[in-house]
């Protein structure tokens, strides 16, 4: 599996008179879980888009690198997977009919659809609820279907838009299980959230406030420099949203 890295370099996004980003740069590492923290507004939602290439740059740019070598948008694309917030998934087809909607849109061969989907079911053990449709199934079985869709080509990088919003404690354990997982394979992935606590379970993260980067890097070492205790903290000192 190929290796890709992502940096920006002064990211700047608005929209009309709104300014969504306000000048960013992120170093996203290969093989990491990084976590993009942020309240509502905070502009995590915009830098998705802007490195699934759903949105342009107002100013600034977006590096990628393919096996520590920079290369084009259009190497990474074929292995990018995006998970966005809102709910995308068809809530009359069933967990089965997903799959192979899915299979059919990346085109996999019948062997490799096989052997994916069966490893995915296991591992968020929703095998037994194969026929069961997406509008019928618990907040914190939506969002698994959701991220089997998305894994289901096995991507080298995979963008998750607060994947466990609205979800209950148990689910959103159970989520970041999976996604530890995912990280063994040594896929970047980057995931944004609103829960503090969640910002401890990342190898790297990226604090934001009003399209402003508070602070960046290893959980540990961030809480060290800012001499705070835990990240709400952090938003408190720097006078941010929460």
């Amino acid at each position: 599996m190929d290796s890709f890295s992502i940096k920006t370099d002064n990211l700047r996004k608005s929209f009309d008179k709104t300014t969504a980003l306000d000048g960013v740069s992120f170093d996203f590492s290969a093989g990491l879980l990084h976590g993009l923290i942020g309240s509502d507004g905070a502009g995590k939602t915009t830098i998705m888009r802007l490195l699934a290439g759903l949105l342009k740059p107002s100013a600034g740019g977006i590096n990628y690198c393919r096996d520590g070598k920079p290369a084009a948008f259009s190497e990474l694309r074929p292995s990018l997977a995006y998970m966005p917030q809102q709910a995308s998934l068809y809530p009359d087809l069933s967990i089965d009919e997903h799959l192979d909607f899915f299979r059919e849109l990346y085109r996999l061969d019948a062997a490799v659809y096989a052997r994916r989907s069966a490893e995915l079911l296991e591992i968020t053990r929703l095998e037994k609820f194969r026929r069961r449709r997406a509008g019928q199934l618990s907040g914190g079985m939506y969002k698994k279907l959701g991220l089997m869709c998305a894994l289901l080509q096995s991507p080298s990088v995979l963008l998750l838009d607060e994947p466990t919003n609205g979800v209950d404690p148990i689910s959103r354990r159970e989520f970041w299980e999976l996604l530890y997982a995912l990280v063994a394979d040594k896929i970047l992935i980057i995931v944004s959230t609103a829960y503090m606590d969640e910002a401890e379970r990342c190898a790297r993260v990226h604090l934001l406030d009003s399209g402003r980067l508070l602070a960046s890097g290893e959980p540990r070492a961030v809480l060290k420099e800012t001499g705070a205790v835990n990240f709400e903290e952090i938003f408190i000192k720097k006078g941010a949203r929460i």
